[in-house]
């Protein structure tokens, strides 16, 4: 978390890639320092929206590049998708501990993403140095509304799940790699919390380390609402009690040290 600063950033470009979902980069000095599985928090301009919005970011892209994609939810992120090119953005970051990319290194892996956790294992596909034979991409959507499916295709292979069973596999992330009969080393994860149980409980039943990112859950993004504290297995030895925030102690955790 070190390094963390606020300054104003400038779109580049913006598009929409499916419904509620766009496709922003933005030129900033923040992604000298970024690494896959942080986020920056994004200040809305229209003052009675107090608090930043925290957003992963999907792709550094170059030295002064971030691209985040990201879902309209309320206000804020609402104000976010009318900006255009040549648009002021004010952003701060880069804010949390990323994946650990030592873990996965020549190992084959499961990179997983459900829903709006998609985007930060972009960036993690591209970053983690395995043969990309060992880099298995699941992805789950609700329906064939996917996105970003032919970006991950450059880093490893892709398996889709879709709720519906219009695309891949029905069902989630883990009913595709029962149906491909995929194996792994390590699982890197990110998405809504029931998937991420779902992934705790395969890693342990398998014997493998998962490291899953608990973004989902985040408000302030910058530590001070405590609105995403998360129980974890040991003592937090600054506090002495068994609690972590998910945007400064996270939002990357062994699954097996948080309760979920």
């Amino acid at each position: 978390m070190s390094g963390k600063k606020k300054e104003q950033g400038t779109v580049i470009s913006q598009k929409q890639l499916a419904e509620g979902i766009y496709d922003m980069t933005i030129r900033t000095s923040l992604a000298k320092t970024t690494v896959p599985g942080q986020f920056i928090c994004i200040y809305p301009k229209d003052r009675s929206t107090l608090l930043p919005r925290p957003i992963s970011v999907c792709e550094v892209l170059g030295e002064d590049v971030l691209r985040i994609v990201y879902r309209v939810a309320g206000q804020g992120t609402k104000e976010f998708s009318s900006y255009a090119e040549g648009e002021s953005i004010a952003v701060m970051g880069p804010i949390g501990n990323g994946f650990p990319l030592e873990e996965g290194k020549n190992k084959k892996v499961f990179l997983m993403g459900g829903g709006i956790g998609v985007p930060p294992i972009l960036e993690l596909s591209k970053a983690l140095q395995t043969g990309k034979e060992k880099k298995q991409i699941i992805l789950g959507y609700r329906n064939q509304d996917t996105f970003l499916v032919e970006d991950f295709a450059q880093y490893g292979t892709v398996y889709l799940a879709t709720e519906d069973g219009s695309v891949g596999t029905k069902g989630n992330v883990l009913d595709a790699i029962r149906a491909q009969a995929l194996e792994a080393e390590v699982i890197y994860a990110c998405g809504p919390m029931p998937m991420l149980r779902a992934i705790k409980a395969y890693a342990s039943q398998k014997g493998i380390p998962a490291y899953i990112s608990l973004e989902e859950h985040m408000a302030c993004g910058v530590g001070a609402c405590l609105g995403c504290v998360v129980k974890t297995k040991e003592v937090d030895h600054h506090s002495h009690v068994r609690n972590a925030r998910i945007c400064t102690e996270g939002p990357v955790f062994e699954a097996s040290q948080v309760e979920i």
